[in-house]
């Protein structure tokens, strides 16, 4: 069912890529195109709504001083707490860092527009904004696979764990996930930049996300679809599938148990995962799978909803994920507190 839903919204965002191209095709065939080439591009962001931008400047300015905090402690406790030297932290350390480099690569731009109205991105502004950005989000969901099998193995097969986890395996599963998480976006985004991009230069959001400026192009971008298709497949899916059946197959095991307390043991070492997961599927669903307005001023209302749905999911979520493991784990506290009580040595 869930491969199902997520196959789904793959489909409906690429078939609106595909409708956009051929209203590309269909205007250059009329002769209807201005061929002049762009050299930057314009992120409209908020300017529609000029008297909330004060206010979303402050608010994403705390979120983004936060996620430094917050992940950076995360960070720091993983690598000097001996105790947290394990798959399952070190799999969290590299997430951290994953949503440090994530926002660093767009939320300082989209601050400077709020606060400037310096709205505008060069050409290779916009490639090394849209390569971070769907590179980040290739490795998490590879990362979060990552993590579900770790839990499995933990849980399902406790006398093995040492073993199946090592650390040769598990910083090269760590490793796999930023390397093909990298050539999947260099793929993507140069497939991207190589498109023609004349007339239009508008990009109705506040960063250069990749659908977004897709729809710019005054060229076929078929080629464009295929690979997103087979990128949302493998990076989307795949790891989804692994998540969802790790799970499946952890409360299984749970409900064998014969003691409460050691289901509630095996329930708090899967809940920080299992909420952050449903965190980032569940904006990811949302933000594609929602139908679109026909009506010019629903669609701009629900155009406004995606840019602050896009907002949540790029900076919320990075916010969002050291809170949750933290609260919800007592190693990561205690490694925080004696981290934070710490004497310096005279």
């Amino acid at each position: 069912m869930i491969v199902q839903v997520i196959c789904t919204v793959c489909f409906l965002a690429v078939n609106t890529l595909y409708v956009r191209s051929f209203d590309f095709l269909k205007a250059d065939d009329m002769g209807e195109i201005n061929q002049t080439l762009v050299s930057e591009f314009l992120l409209l962001g908020l300017s529609g709504y000029p008297k909330i931008e004060i206010i979303y400047f402050a608010l994403i300015l705390v979120m983004y001083l936060v996620i430094l905090i917050g992940n950076g402690v995360l960070i720091i406790a993983s690598i000097l707490d001996s105790h947290l030297h394990t798959p399952m932290y070190f799999f969290l350390g590299n997430l951290s860092f994953l949503d440090i480099c994530y926002t660093s690569s767009s939320v300082p731009s989209t601050l400077v527009s709020l606060i400037s109205k310096k709205r505008n991105i060069s050409f290779s502004g916009c490639a090394v904004q849209m390569f971070f950005g769907f590179a980040m989000g290739s490795t998490e969901c590879l990362l979060l696979g990552m993590m579900a099998f770790d839990r499995y193995v933990a849980n399902c097969n406790p006398l093995r764990y040492p073993i199946i986890m090592s650390k040769v395996a598990y910083v090269l599963m760590a490793s796999v996930s930023w390397l093909s998480g990298g050539i999947n976006s260099v793929v993507q985004t140069l497939l991207a930049m190589r498109l023609p991009f004349c007339g239009n230069n508008i990009i109705n959001h506040f960063a250069c996300e990749i659908l977004a400026v897709l729809k710019l192009a005054c060229a076929d971008i078929s080629l464009n679809i295929i690979t997103m298709v087979i990128s949302n497949m493998a990076f989307l899916v795949l790891p989804l599938m692994v998540i969802f059946f790790s799970y499946m197959f952890i409360l299984y095991t749970i409900l064998q148990m014969n003691s409460a307390t050691g289901r509630r043991k095996a329930f708090s070492t899967c809940s920080a995962h299992l909420t952050v997961v449903i965190i980032f599927y569940g904006t990811i669903l949302f933000l594609y799978a929602k139908p679109k307005s026909q009506d010019r001023t629903g669609e701009e209302k629900l155009l406004a909803s995606d840019k602050l749905i896009s907002l949540f999911y790029g900076v919320v979520t990075p916010m969002l994920n050291p809170i949750i493991y933290s609260l919800r784990n007592k190693d990561v506290k205690a490694a925080i507190k004696y981290l934070l009580n710490k004497k310096p040595v005279h």
